[in-house]
């Protein structure tokens, strides 16, 4: 088999800075209706059987297609178009920006890579498969060897398919759920969070659900089909169907079951969700629900998180005076107040500098090229970024104090953290110990629990982005990805590190806060061992190696036991199995057996000494912070169009 290789700009090498992918789902609109009508009649028409089972074939042959669900793939198929090439035609260009992904039918292709032949390609395979995640440049030229047949789909008919399954399903899911009287009243935020849970099994006639002694631990709801429950002790015989499903639904338990029927079906099998664990209880014979404590109160138990808040009205109300005071002060402020004194980063948009407004105080100026934005259309992204900054008001998150802008820049004013990078010194020392990667993890979670609490997912975890303030704590910083979705919702923006990137990102099922979980296992993997768990030479390998999951990597020895589990824990493949999106929160993690002892208290209050002490003599002290050359650049066009209004 023959992968493309990806672009080298996200090849990861450790001794360098990774830079996050965007996709570009979000900068257009989605239709739910699929994909044009003229693609569909075009696939619907003229596709045949035999290239349907081919295509079809393909896609669970390719490593990174194959774990798309088989409704969706089964849309892939009716969704491609075909394509027709002559001898020694050109269908890839290393360097060209791609967006098609192609299976191919007929004839014989050659890959080649800066001139050297990477190998040949025939029927069946697929090819170009990273441009349907997000916008990148190929990396590799892909020429016929003989007259070819291809079929090819699109990023944006790819993407959309994907949303609009998931988010069909889901609806599917909460009108069940909506459906149950016991359900009736629940707010939508804790309904989608059940409906995310909902797995689907299916048995055929004469096959056992349930037999009597077994652990009951599982609820069921069945969607077709009839089911009947056979003598036990002196319940009688139940036929399970539509007309009395709800009524055994309201009235019965048995083996810590309750079944419902929500419709008729010809079909002799039936589709039954998994919807939660409840606790198991002893059976008692011809025991009423409405005798028993509710069943569904553990449930709803279970689906609630909770946010820490204080009852300490005073402190807060000093913190509000702060960044009153502080919000009062900066806005008098103007850009010709302050000189550059340093370079603290550079990265694609523009750079970082260390400024002062007088002798005793220190900033750092993020300077973004506002063309650059508007190229990458990433403008959305931005304002985002500078709200949620602005808003945030966490000791663990760099605070954002004020924007400028003029006609080829905009300006982000932000607390100066002289520290350095996390990375920077995890690149130095090559791995940090247990205590020292528990402090940090932490600080993160602090962050997180601030974050997830306004309904804010983060999305770009990573050491690149954990900066030290001149005590040792760590804040994150750089909110390009950030995105304010609320509760009980998703979004479907492909994004992130490809090492940090969570599975439902990578299969674009929608995702949530419980993707910042993950990739806090990441990170904590990543401090202890000096590299992340999963990692391959291009990005389309590490997202297959991602897929096959955290329980196929090998830890080395020097993670504890209860490390190790921590990380598995927040590793899950299902987002709703993960540590933090479960009933208690970011406190199950907190009170996870590696935290044990740790001063939690004493984090939030600062009086905790850092594992690591940086050596910071003065406010204009940039000592540990990696060299940089001047900006010998030319200034950037004008952009006038408008779009950065809110800065």
């Amino acid at each position: 088999m023959c992968n493309l290789p990806a672009p080298r700009t996200l090849v990861v090498t450790r001794a360098t800075r990774r830079s996050g992918n965007e996709g570009q789902i979000a900068s257009f609109l989605i239709d739910t209706d699929g994909c044009d009508d003229t693609t569909h009649a075009t696939l619907k028409n003229g596709l045949i059987h035999r290239s349907k089972e081919l295509i079809k074939e393909a896609i669970l042959d390719n490593d990174f297609m194959k774990n798309l669900e088989m409704s969706q793939i089964q849309e892939i198929v009716d969704c491609m178009y075909p394509v027709e090439y002559g001898q020694e035609s050109c269908i890839i260009k290393e360097g060209d920006v791609g967006s098609l992904v192609y299976v191919m039918e007929e004839g014989k292709v050659e890959v080649t890579k800066e001139g050297v032949k990477l190998c040949t390609m025939g029927p069946g395979k697929v090819f170009g498969e990273l441009a349907i995640l997000y916008n990148c440049t190929r990396t590799a030229t892909v020429k016929t060897l003989t007259n070819v047949k291809l079929w090819a789909i699109d990023r944006q008919c790819f993407q959309t398919i994907m949303m609009r399954t998931g988010l069909i399903k889901h609806a599917e899911y909460m009108e069940f759920l909506k459906s149950v009287p016991t359900f009736q009243g629940l707010p939508e935020e804790i309904l989608s969070k059940l409906a995310d849970v909902l797995e689907e099994t299916h048995y055929g006639e004469g096959e056992y659900i349930i037999r009597q002694g077994a652990r009951g631990d599982t609820f069921f709801i069945i969607s077709k089909g009839k089911v009947k429950r056979t003598p036990v002790d002196a319940l009688p015989n139940v036929l399970l169907n539509p007309a009395t499903g709800r009524w055994v639904f309201r009235t019965l338990i048995h083996c810590d079951v309750l079944i419902a029927v929500f419709e008729k079906s010809d079909q002799s099998d039936c589709t039954m969700r998994d919807l939660l664990p409840v606790p198991v209880r002893e059976r008692k014979p011809r025991e009423r629900v409405n005798s028993l404590p509710s069943p569904l109160t553990p449930l709803f138990f279970h689906i609630t998180y909770s946010v820490h808040t204080s009852k300490k009205f005073p402190f807060f109300h000093v913190k509000k005076c702060r960044y009153e005071a502080e919000n009062a002060f900066f806005s008098n402020l103007k850009l010709v107040d302050f000189n550059i004194i340093d370079t603290l980063g550079v990265g694609g948009f523009g750079r970082v500098e260390l400024l002062k407004s007088d002798e005793t105080k220190t900033f750092a100026m993020k300077i973004l090229k506002k063309r650059h934005i508007v190229d990458t259309r990433q403008q959305e992204h931005i304002r985002s970024e500078k709200q949620i900054m602005q808003e945030a008001h966490s000791d663990f998150i760099v605070r954002l104090y004020r924007t400028f802008k003029d006609s080829k820049y905009l300006y982000m004013l932000m607390e100066a953290c002289l520290g350095g990078e996390l990375w920077t010194i995890l690149r130095d020392r090559g791995s940090f110990e247990d205590a020292t990667t528990r402090f940090y993890t932490a600080c993160v979670v602090e962050a997180f629990a601030y974050l997830h609490s306004k309904g804010i997912i983060y999305r770009d975890l990573k050491p690149e982005n954990l900066i030290l303030d001149h005590r040792g704590y760590a804040k994150l910083v750089d909110f390009g990805f950030a995105k304010k979705i609320g509760f009980g919702k998703k979004t479907w923006t492909f994004c992130g590190t490809p090492e940090y990137v969570a599975p439902e990102i990578i299969l674009n099922k929608g995702h949530d806060i419980s993707a910042d979980y993950w990739s806090l296992g990441i990170l904590m993997y990543e401090l202890l061992t000096g590299s992340p768990p999963f990692s391959g030479p291009d990005p389309m390998k590490t997202y297959n190696i991602i897929l096959r999951g955290i329980d196929m990597i090998e830890f080395p020895k020097k993670i504890t036991k209860n490390a190790a589990n921590l990380i598995k824990k927040l590793c899950r493949d299902n987002p709703s199995e993960r540590l933090g999106n479960l009933k208690n929160g970011v406190k199950d993690i907190q009170k996870h057996k590696w935290f044990e002892g740790f001063n939690w208290e004493g984090l939030r209050k600062g009086t905790l000494t850092p594992p690591i002490i940086p050596d910071v003599s003065s406010p204009t002290d940039t000592s540990n912070f990696d060299s940089f050359p001047e900006d010998n650049d030319d200034p950037p066009p004008d952009d006038n169009s408008g779009w950065d209004t809110d800065f």
